[in-house]
């Protein structure tokens, strides 16, 4: 089942870099972008991140929580965090269950190899728990201006 705008964002409780635990529901009464990525300190991935943090004074004074996601360890989490200074959690989803959940794990192709995968998507979730946006296979550069922009616009 493909997630769409309106629907109930599936909750989640994860373990954190920094050796924290993050619910999705502690985070209610404020928006949350949740952006699934990759993998920890590859090129893509480390602009993502970077590009979400200069503009998180932003997201912060529109009500919002930045929260990245993979199936890094919470280890590659505190080296990644550590070494880009992200203010942000980045939640360690090593079981798959949140990519599961939010459609993310799936077959990608590159040079002619086949190969499951996280696809680079981002949630915008509502005070309230429901989904108000969703971007797929995200291009990475302008993408966090795109979501600052929509999360202004709610």
């Amino acid at each position: 089942m493909e997630l769409s705008i309106g629907d109930i964002a599936p909750a989640f409780d994860l373990p954190t870099d920094g050796e924290g635990q993050l619910k999705l529901s502690d985070l209610k009464g404020k928006k949350v972008v949740l952006y699934f990525y990759p993998r920890d300190s590859t090129p893509g991935c480390t602009t993502e991140g970077k590009d979400f943090t200069d503009l998180h004074d932003k997201f912060v004074n529109a009500n919002t929580v930045i929260v990245g996601a993979s199936k890094d360890s919470v280890k590659r989490h505190n080296n990644f965090k550590a070494k880009y200074e992200f203010p942000f959690a980045l939640v360690s989803d090593e079981e798959g269950v949140l990519c599961e959940a939010y459609g993310v794990w799936v077959l990608k192709k590159n040079y002619g190899k086949e190969y499951m995968g996280i696809e680079r998507s981002t949630f915008l979730i509502n005070e309230d728990g429901t989904i108000a946006a969703i971007w797929r296979k995200v291009r990475v550069k302008e993408h966090a201006e795109k979501v600052l922009e929509s999360v202004l616009d709610l």
